[in-house]
């Protein structure tokens, strides 16, 4: 099983003076993928997580070379197995509030912001709609999805589950 990752950058809500605003939608970054898996969708950026490279450093160096961003801090909210006919991920999901620089177009991507309540989720992955609300709204999720003929089948979804870290480094299982 391969190790992938995704990041969900949340923009949160602010007033014209700069502070919070209550009545506000936090935003997140989606990328509208040019090529590879996922690609015509809006995905949260990531990607597969090289040898010797934990998936939080993935995370990170995936968001820059996509959107960059130089993410810090990611906190990890979910994990998700994923199997197909022609491949097998385990996909280690952040959230970040903490980041520096302004989403870019890149080869592969287009970075665009969405208030959180209203995703494009007819133009996402089917199974996103299964877990990206809570991720967003700061909870945690685990899940396995089977696709088969390219339909996703839903196997099982926890929501506002622990999340292992160890001291901050999460660490790759493959």
């Amino acid at each position: 099983m391969r190790d992938a990752t995704l990041c969900h950058l949340v923009r949160e809500a602010r007033s014209a003076s700069g502070e919070w605003a209550e009545s506000a939608n936090d935003e997140t970054l989606l990328i509208h993928k040019k090529r590879g898996v996922g690609s015509d969708q809006y995905v949260g950026p990531g990607g597969k997580v090289e040898p010797g490279e934990t998936p939080r450093e993935c995370v990170v160096r995936e968001v820059r070379e996509e959107v960059g961003i130089e993410v810090r801090d990611p906190v990890k909210v979910g994990e998700f197995e994923y199997y197909s006919e022609d491949w097998n991920a385990l996909v280690h999901v952040y959230r970040a509030t903490e980041y520096a620089g302004d989403p870019v177009e890149t080869d592969e991507a287009v970075p665009e912001w969405f208030p959180v309540d209203d995703l494009p989720l007819s133009e996402m992955w089917a199974t996103d709609r299964d877990w990206l609300p809570t991720v967003l709204a700061g909870g945690t999720s685990r899940g396995r999805f089977v696709y088969h003929g390219g339909d996703p089948r839903l196997v099982e979804v926890e929501t506002d589950v622990p999340i292992e870290r160890t001291a901050g480094v999460d660490h790759a299982t493959s």
